[in-house]
């Protein structure tokens, strides 16, 4: 019986525009009809390391521009309000493989760097401490999503659409959970050889 072939070890870089949006709880849902996604930034490097014939392990570290807006109708003032988050964060996901054709999903661990309000025309910075109007530096989630690997003139390519759900109110005199939507194409070199799958 021939070997079976393990899906593809690869480090590649990652650039991506992403759609981010708030979420603001049970106690915010008056918002729900005014908010408006917040389009973001992702840099950083993927890793996926095949590990069975079925199995593999992706983990990334990337930079990342989270965060939403509510639109004018919501304020009295007729202006608009948005959100925003400078973020660290990795990802590790458990990848099923099912031929060309994949699903994953795992938790996920971020850190806030900085970030900004801006009501009525005016940016304020973010306070990341303990006091009533202070928001959180590390942020959980988990994510999850599918995906698809293909070749166009011997080039491998790699499509995944992953949800990430945040977990952690960011908060603390309100609910405020990230959001986000990530539809990503990217370009892979295979490693030729593969020392983390199992022989």
């Amino acid at each position: 019986e021939g070997k079976k072939e393990v899906p593809t070890t690869y480090l590649r870089l990652l650039l991506n525009l992403v759609n981010t949006n708030l979420d603001y709880g049970q106690s915010g849902s008056e918002l729900w009809s005014h908010k408006t996604s917040n389009r973001g930034l992702q840099g950083g490097v993927s890793f996926q390391a095949g590990i069975t014939s079925q199995v593999s392990v992706l983990s990334e570290l990337y930079y990342m521009r989270k965060g939403g807006q509510l639109n004018a109708a919501y304020s009295q003032t007729g202006s608009e309000a948005s959100l925003r988050f400078h973020t660290l964060e990795v990802p590790v996901l458990a990848r099923f493989h099912f031929g060309k054709f994949h699903v994953n999903a795992g938790p996920s661990l971020a850190y806030n760097l900085s970030g900004k309000m801006k009501t009525e025309g005016t940016s304020t910075s973010l306070s990341f401490n303990k006091t009533s109007d202070g928001f959180k530096r590390f942020d959980t989630g988990v994510q999850f999503g599918g995906g698809y690997q293909f070749k166009i003139k011997q080039k491998n390519f790699v499509l995944d659409i992953r949800y990430s759900h945040g977990l952690t109110n960011l908060s603390r005199s309100q609910e405020i959970y990230n959001r986000y939507i990530n539809i990503s194409l990217q370009v892979i070199n295979p490693w030729k050889i593969n020392p983390l799958a199992k022989r």
